[in-house]
């Protein structure tokens, strides 16, 4: 029997298996800066007030756009924006009609291989800064 991400599309999917594509990387929580000239943007080590650094998830996460206005609410309607999503991530990933890497816990059945990987943000973030200092927190190694 083959995995539901497998045959079905994302818009086939319920909220359950929708959410849970979610690999908890944490990258899709960092503070980003856009270049109001080229429109590219940079991603910075600062993560979302509401996220826990050791998790990698959302503390709030029923409430997360109440609280945190602009943050950005991953629906099947706007996939296309969000092309600041890394590579690795499992709504970009089936979007493109890709698989899902082995470190998935989808695919792995474990919670902590994203983590055990190296590919999420855990122990590489802070998680305040001023935001007039942000532009000192670009890094390249998210995308």
């Amino acid at each position: 029997m083959s995995a539901f991400w497998e045959n079905l599309s994302l818009a086939e999917m319920d909220a359950a298996q929708w959410e849970s594509l979610c690999d908890g990387c944490g990258k899709c929580c960092l503070h980003k800066l856009e270049d109001e000239d080229s429109g590219e943007v940079y991603v910075c080590n600062v993560t979302c007030k509401l996220m826990d650094i050791e998790t990698c998830r959302c503390q709030d996460y029923t409430n997360r756009k109440k609280r945190v206005p602009d943050c950005t609410v991953l629906t099947l309607e706007r996939i296309a924006e969000f092309h600041w999503l890394p590579e690795t991530c499992a709504y970009r990933l089936l979007a493109e009609g890709k698989s899902l890497f082995e470190w998935h816990p989808l695919v792995s059945g474990d919670v902590s291989t994203v983590h055990r990987a190296g590919i999420s943000v855990r122990g590489r973030v802070v998680a305040e800064a001023d935001v007039d200092d942000l532009h000192q927190h670009i890094t390249d190694w998210v995308l």
